[in-house]
């Protein structure tokens, strides 16, 4: 027998390593195609969620399985055009074996699977309504998992001044002292900083990552995460093996926002991207603290803009922050990112790659791509070359 496509009992065996307790087969095709999903569509696309809650996860799958025809996906709310759009950037990514690779490193790296309906699913993410994650990569303790619900987020720098790593440090601790868990990215600087005063107070400490959980990023955190997984959980909506790029930190941000009670911005430049967390933030509703610092140091202008926007509340102490979690809203902001990121993401400075190898690593269709690569190469960003496109710089995260 088969499911999806797959051999039935390789992929029920799979799903079962992956996720706790007994299933029965409805819940195993639910659990595999989400599983699916969370590779075959970029984190945040609106079209999949729509898909998915429309249909449920698994006729979703069997619709693309089945190379169902766009108009049969359409509806009041997705018109032909979008669904068309949203089946070109799928499909390049629909490899039976690439999708049973990332079911079998989860269970080599001892990953949990997770999907709305588990107990353990964060309540958060029901703001982010069809943007949010269509599952959940896990890796630590399930106790942390349950604190997200009275957790805050701590975010800010990787550039962190010895003034931001001390407040953060503070902040974190007595948060801790609280009862609060501390949510962060694992990032340099503010976040790694967070992490480690939440594991010296013995708290409960959650690192959303950009990539899959088996990949430590950055590298240089490779210790750090390795305590969070035994004492508190890395989390990635992305399979195994997926890697880390700008467009998944930024999206990863809103994991960050949503499942906390309230975001902290403790330090951040003018066009940092913990701005980004701030605007997830208020997009679900969530209130928004932001720590001030000197007002010669660009390292709190990022911090310094929030408040004087109105964007944000001045805290300065756990206390102050615990209040936050109390309800206090803020007003929206916006601090999106930019369309190209996803298509520099998926270009590499020395390799070149064809339009079609671009559009399936970005999730985007062939056609979005190729405009994209023709504005940004009269921007001067990227270059044609007889064997494809090529990019100027390096990627790092925003």
């Amino acid at each position: 027998m088969t499911m999806f496509g797959f051999k039935e009992a390789e992929a029920a065996q799979l799903v079962r390593a992956v996720s706790p307790g007994e299933l029965d087969r409805d819940q195993i095709e639910n659990r595999f195609a989400r599983a699916a999903w969370s590779g075959l569509a970029e984190p945040g696309d609106g079209v999949a969620g729509l898909l998915v809650e429309r249909f449920g996860a698994a006729s979703a799958l069997a619709a693309l399985v089945e190379h169902q025809p766009a108009e049969t996906l359409a509806g009041d709310d997705l018109s032909v055009a979008d669904a068309r759009q949203a089946l070109d950037r799928w499909m390049p990514r629909l490899n039976q074996a690439t999708i049973l690779q990332w079911l079998r490193q989860a269970a080599r790296y001892g990953a949990q699977l997770r999907v709305p309906g588990d107990e353990s699913w964060p309540i958060g993410f029901a703001d982010l309504q069809r943007h949010g994650p269509l599952a959940l990569w896990t890796r630590g303790r399930e106790e942390s998992l349950a604190a997200l619900s009275r957790s805050i987020a701590l975010v800010g720098a990787r550039a962190a001044t010895g003034y931001g790593e001390h407040v953060t440090m503070e902040a974190s601790a007595g948060l801790v002292d609280r009862g609060f868990a501390i949510v962060s990215g694992a990032a340099y600087g503010i976040d790694g900083m967070a992490h480690r005063a939440a594991l010296a107070s013995r708290g409960d400490t959650i690192a959303f990552l950009a990539g899959g959980v088996d990949r430590f990023y950055p590298s240089g955190h490779d210790a750090l995460l390795t305590r969070i997984v035994e004492h508190g959980l890395v989390a990635s909506e992305l399979p195994c093996g997926s890697a880390p790029t700008r467009w998944r930190f930024l999206q990863r941000n809103r994991l960050i926002a949503a499942s906390s009670l309230a975001t902290v911005v403790l330090e951040a430049g003018w066009r940092s991207g913990s701005l980004n967390t701030a605007h997830h933030a208020n997009d679900a509703g969530k209130p928004v603290g932001a720590v001030p610092g000197p007002v010669t140091s660009a390292a709190s202008a990022g911090c310094h803009r929030l408040v004087r926007d109105g964007r944000a509340i001045l805290v300065t102490t756990a206390e102050e922050m615990a209040e936050l979690a109390g309800g206090i809203g803020v007003d929206d902001v916006e601090f999106a990112p930019r369309e190209n990121t996803r298509v520099l993401d998926a270009l590499s400075t020395r390799v070149p790659r064809s339009p079609d190898d671009v559009a399936a690593r970005s999730g985007l269709t062939v056609a979005e791509t190729q405009s994209e690569l023709a504005r940004l190469e009269v921007e001067g960003i990227v270059r044609a070359r007889e064997r494809g496109w090529t990019k100027r710089g390096a990627p790092r995260e925003p």
